[in-house]
């Protein structure tokens, strides 16, 4: 961009404004698509299990697939944009997310369902780290609550998309409803090389933004492991319980339609919860607001298995602000701790291990749920959320000045 400081100060200012506010927006509309295609295949498990008689071992393998190839190819696609500009990583990944599911929609058996998958995997890669660091550069010091915004995005997404495809699952078959999703991911593909600024990865040279000698301190002290750790279990309960939701939900009497209003519920929860989470934040902590996330997770996921269909769908919101919110204060923490040189190397990193959870979680989960059934196995779930709760007491003093907590 042009200095335009040597002509009006006010314009560059405002200039700066619109270029950080364009970048956000666009941002999160990637992560909101995105997130919506790792999401709504749980409203597709259930059409895939009939058609392809899978256990839920299977189906729990199936999904990893995807999220496995999102989880491992977070590092190189941060890498490959020091090499090529990043918004058309970014731009090429979402197409190739599109053309994964044109593919599925085409596939004639199992093999070529899992292919697809992996080449849609392959392209939602680029979004986590690319997007992130994006708007973390453009906001610089000030971007954990853009960060925060850009994360609420994604739940957005998740509240949209899997209730969208369950409709059109009422009206189309599954295969034309994911050419549809493939179509929606080529206009967002569009808009985004269209109209976002160009995005600069990282170097070695580029100056680090200013931070306390306290955050230099926390990061020789491993915080950012702590946080990692804390991440990846964040994530597993949430993917194993949303593995059973649905045929927990089928076992009470549920038909498709609501299932797939379930899901909306879960994710509109979580979506409240991320600014629910940075208010809690803002007045208790970061301690205090992760503890009582996780312990009302697993008190929530206990509730659901007991309770009868309608109040358990009631619940669902509240639920999916436990489940979700969480992440939302983790995520905006990694620029905290870590040099702004590295900042997509600790974002890459940091959704490769929670994603690289997300996608075996629910592994482990669906074989226990078959050697035990989905209601113990979903129990299991809310056991892993409890322990968050000591790793997160072991962080708290590398945080202390992230006490009351500024995110969102």
């Amino acid at each position: 961009m042009n200095d335009l400081t040597a002509v009006s100060p006010i314009a560059a200012a405002a200039s700066d404004r619109w270029r950080a506010r364009r970048t956000l927006a666009l941002a999160g509309l990637a992560h909101a698509l995105h997130d919506g295609l790792t999401d709504m295949i749980y409203v597709l498990l259930p059409v895939w299990q009939a058609q392809f008689a899978l256990g839920f071992g299977a189906l729990a393998t199936l999904r990893a697939v995807y999220v496995g190839s999102l989880a491992s190819l977070q590092i190189p696609s941060g890498q490959l944009a020091r090499h090529v500009n990043a918004r058309t990583v970014l731009v090429l990944g979402t197409l190739l997310s599109g053309g994964g599911y044109a593919l599925a929609g085409l596939s004639g058996g199992l093999l070529g369902l899992c292919l697809s998958l992996a080449l849609a995997g392959a392209g939602g890669s680029t979004q986590h780290p690319l997007a992130s660091s994006a708007v973390s550069r453009v906001y610089g010091a000030n971007a954990r609550g853009p960060l925060g915004t850009y994360n609420f995005a994604g739940d957005l997404g998740k509240a949209a998309l899997p209730p969208l495809v369950s409709v059109l699952l009422t009206i189309m078959h599954w295969r034309t409803a994911l050419w549809v999703v493939a179509a929606l991911s080529v206009c967002v593909a569009l808009l985004i090389q269209l109209l976002m600024p160009r995005v600069r990865a990282g170097s070695a040279t580029e100056k680090p933004i200013d931070r306390p000698r306290a955050s230099r301190a926390r990061r020789r002290t491993g915080g950012f492991g702590l946080l990692l750790a804390i991440g990846v279990l964040d994530s597993a309960p949430r993917m194993g319980f949303l593995l059973f939701l649905p045929f927990l939900l089928k076992a009470k009497g549920a038909s498709l339609t609501t299932t797939g209003m379930a899901l909306a519920l879960v994710f509109i929860g979580g979506a409240g919860g991320k600014a629910v989470c940075g208010w809690l934040g803002a007045r208790v902590g970061l301690l205090a607001t992760v503890v009582t996330t996780e312990i009302g997770t697993a008190l929530g996921i206990l509730a659901v298995l007991a309770l009868p269909l309608a109040p358990g769908l009631m619940l669902l919101p509240l639920l999916g602000m436990m489940l979700n919110g969480t992440s939302s204060v983790l995520y905006g923490t990694v620029p905290e701790l870590v040099s702004s040189q590295k900042v997509e190397r600790a974002f890459a990193l940091f959704y490769s291990g929670t994603l690289g959870s997300s996608a075996l979680a629910p592994v482990l989960y669906g074989w226990l749920g078959d050697a035990t059934g989905a209601a113990w196995a979903t129990g299991a779930a809310a056991v892993t959320a409890l322990a968050v709760v000591p790793l997160m007491l072991l962080l708290a003093p590398r945080l202390t000045s992230f006490s009351p907590c500024r995110a969102n």
